[in-house]
């Protein structure tokens, strides 16, 4: 058997985000398993993506399947292929469209959080836009023979880019974005930090008004909760253009929209959720993909959720015909829970990302793998609670505590506590379908 390496780094973001019940950022694919079909239908999308298509998918299972875990999966993916991407969670403050500007503010937090393989922190809009001037100032110079301060050197990279934007013109809003990307290349050119930092405000939604940015870019308009979906087109658009393989949004905590009370405000959400979803089924929108998490609740009440309105029904319900299995090219990836065999596998490999980390051998044998799966699955309302969210927090506790108390055992430890519910179990058990808060795995 090979021993797994893994960096101090990628080690200690496992340890230390599963222990708190956070999805790590990095390092997912040391510990995902039993996702295989919905991970090989994920990158069956980023291949359309990359030709031009895109992509919308519901991420959907109950608290603590593992719908977070999937979106940072996919992000994973996507930025390993090249992909320029963005998550955002939404809540009460940020919506899709909001009468107190809750729309723009997701925009303007995916904007903050766009990252890339080499800037996958968030942040990169500033790095792409240099790193894209700088490619066509080292292909003017080849191309030209020609040094960045020779005289014209700086008007054939500006025709260069005037010719990359053009591209986007054509569609709603086109012009006045390639004149603030062409804003920020002319700061770039005369090394105004201003001119920059007001075409990077603008292209996050910071401007609340057109009065401020026409004085400070000549943009006759600004991105606000009517206009922020179309930049996001735009943005995909011009990263595949400039070199990226397309954009990815990320949007999780849906069940927000489930929650707004007030039924137009709900409705006017579901209708925005409803027109980008058939933009990128239809074929109006290129090199992106939005893919969003949430409950079934969210998706399937009756009531208040999107099958309370016909035309979500007919895009999103199950086929008749596929009773039993899933169809993962469907808008809908349903996350099932684990089975057994599975959760043995990610427990065998939390314990060798343990030992690596804390620096001793694996200690934990087979049996006792299956003595703790068998505590978990005995235990009152396992039929119910069995989710990944909750082995992962239990099994890097009971890790944890082994290795701080060297003289207990596995089994007086797991047997011993008998695994008591945890208050937000016991929530979970009396109303499967209440809104606690997620452990987000």
């Amino acid at each position: 058997m090979v021993k797994l390496r893994i960096s101090k780094r990628v080690s200690t973001a496992l340890i230390n985000s599963l222990g708190a019940g956070v999805v790590p950022r990095i390092g997912l694919e040391y510990i995902a398993v039993g996702r295989e079909k919905e991970v090989a239908a994920i990158l069956q999308d980023l291949e359309n993506i990359t030709e031009g298509g895109a992509a919308f998918r519901f991420v959907v299972g109950r608290y603590g399947s593992g719908k977070s875990f999937m979106l940072q999966l996919i992000r994973n993916h996507a930025m390993e292929r090249g992909f320029v991407v963005a998550d955002a969670d939404l809540s009460p403050e940020r919506r899709l469209v909001g009468s107190n500007g809750q729309g723009v503010a997701t925009y303007r937090e995916l904007m903050q959080n766009v990252s890339t393989k080499f800037r996958p922190d968030g942040g990169a809009l500033a790095s792409i836009l240099e790193a894209w001037i700088n490619s066509i100032q080292n292909q003017v110079a080849q191309d030209s023979g020609m040094r960045p301060n020779d005289d014209g050197f700086d008007n054939l990279v500006e025709a260069r880019i005037l010719e990359a934007v053009k591209n986007t013109e054509g569609l709603v809003h086109g012009f006045t974005f390639a004149n603030v990307v062409t804003n920020y290349w002319r700061g770039y050119r005369s090394d105004n930090a201003d001119k920059k930092n007001a075409a990077l405000r603008w292209l996050r939604g910071e401007f609340d008004n057109k009065t401020d940015a026409k004085s400070s870019l000549s943009a006759r308009d600004i991105i606000d909760d009517d206009s922020w979906y179309d930049y996001i087109k735009l943005f995909a658009k011009f990263v595949s253009d400039i070199g990226y393989t397309g954009f990815l949004v990320l949007l999780d905590e849906a069940v927000h929209l489930y929650k707004i009370n007030h039924t137009m405000s709900r409705q006017d959400n579901y209708d925005k959720l409803l027109a980008m979803f058939n933009d990128t089924m239809q074929g109006k929108a290129e090199y992106l993909g939005i893919y969003i998490g949430g409950t079934p609740t969210f998706l399937e009440d009756p009531r208040r959720g999107l099958f309370n309105d016909q035309a979500w029904q007919r895009r999103t319900a199950k086929s008749r015909f596929t009773k039993g299995f899933q169809d993962t090219s469907g808008p809908v990836i349903q996350l099932e829970t684990l089975n057994e065999s599975e959760i043995l596998s990610l427990l065998q490999r939390l314990a060798d990302v343990h030992a690596i980390h804390y620096g001793y051998e694996k200690a934990v044998t087979n049996n006792q793998f299956n003595d703790f799966v068998q505590e978990v699955v005995n235990r009152l309302g396992a039929n119910v609670l069995l989710t990944p969210g909750e082995i992962i927090r239990d099994f890097i506790s009971v890790l944890n505590i082994l290795q701080q108390n060297p003289e207990i055992s596995f089994e007086q430890l797991i047997h011993s506590s008998s695994l008591p519910l945890s208050a937000a179990d016991k929530n979970l058990d009396m109303d499967e379908n209440s809104e606690v808060a997620e452990f987000t795995l």
